[in-house]
């Protein structure tokens, strides 16, 4: 069992925690509690071949200063958000499932993740596709808080590492060896979308970008140390940050249609409304 299943949006928990905690808590106990019985099952023949991963953040070290070392797996849990402190409590659930049952388990903290199909809220999806439409591009705050960010096939690919070759019980850090800040992330995809789009009206398209009211209680740096996972499982990002945005942006200029479907969907559009608006306004 791969435990992908969550609520991932920062910005969500903090309007709506209650969804994070039925679902990234609750949500996992179940899926252990429905392992475990399989795990128990004498008559089955696969029972001994269960391993249950599951799939975490970094968010839960919590934040760390300018000059402080990068997480390591053996980082103490420090969540600020309701977000990071669900996955904390699932990341608890998982490991005290395999000290008091014996379940193999194994786990992987990831940084931010990016690339294709990610839902249009998120950071990077929505810089483009608001660039695209000369919408303005919210930053937060400064713009200064610092993020590795993780291409989703380097992610998958440690995952697949994880699963054929990671030690039961062990955890692994996951990143993409890069700490820019969001406003450098910002920069890039306005100027791949200029030199890709170099008939847009909106060029340059960094020209929209707009600084709002931070996030309350926004983490300043994350930034992971990802020795443990290239030592013991020998793998490493392939994709540098520049490259993994190239391809995304591409890929979201080919898959208009996939785009419009997810914005058709009900309540996104008010969610982008309430949580940017006000944002805005408080800027004001």
């Amino acid at each position: 069992i791969v435990h992908f299943a969550a609520e991932s949006h920062v910005d969500r928990s903090i309007l709506g925690p209650r969804a994070f905690v039925q679902t990234n808590i609750f949500g996992t106990f179940s899926l252990l509690e429905a392992t475990r019985k399989v795990w128990l099952d004498e008559n089955r023949a696969d029972a001994k071949t269960v391993r249950f991963h599951h799939i975490s953040t970094d968010e839960v070290f919590g934040s760390l200063t300018p000059d402080a070392p990068a997480f390591e797996e053996t980082t103490p849990y420090s969540p600020n958000s309701p977000y990071a402190a669900s996955k904390a409590s699932s990341d608890h659930l998982v490991r005290a499932y395999s000290h008091t049952y014996g379940l193999p388990v194994t786990l992987t903290n990831c940084s931010n993740n990016y690339g294709p199909y990610q839902f249009p809220e998120k950071l990077v999806p929505l810089m483009i596709l608001n660039a695209l439409e000369g919408k303005s591009l919210p930053i937060y705050g400064d713009g200064k808080q610092i993020r590795d960010w993780l291409y989703v096939e380097d992610h998958c690919e440690a995952i697949w590492q994880v699963l054929q070759r990671g030690q039961t019980g062990e955890s692994y850090n996951v990143g993409g060896n890069n700490q820019p800040t969001n406003l450098e992330i910002v920069d890039a995809i306005c100027d791949i979308l200029d030199e890709l789009k170099p008939a847009s009206p909106y060029r340059p398209h960094a020209s929209l970008k707009q600084f709002v009211a931070d996030r309350p209680g926004h983490d300043r740096r994350y930034a992971m140390n990802i020795e443990k996972i290239g030592v013991e499982l020998g793998w490493q990002p392939k994709h540098a940050l520049k490259e993994g945005l190239l391809k995304t942006v591409r890929w979201y200029l080919e898959h208009g249609d996939w785009i419009q479907a997810i914005r058709k969907q009900q309540g996104y559009q008010d969610w982008l409304n309430q949580n940017y608006t006000q944002r805005e306004e408080k800027r004001l």
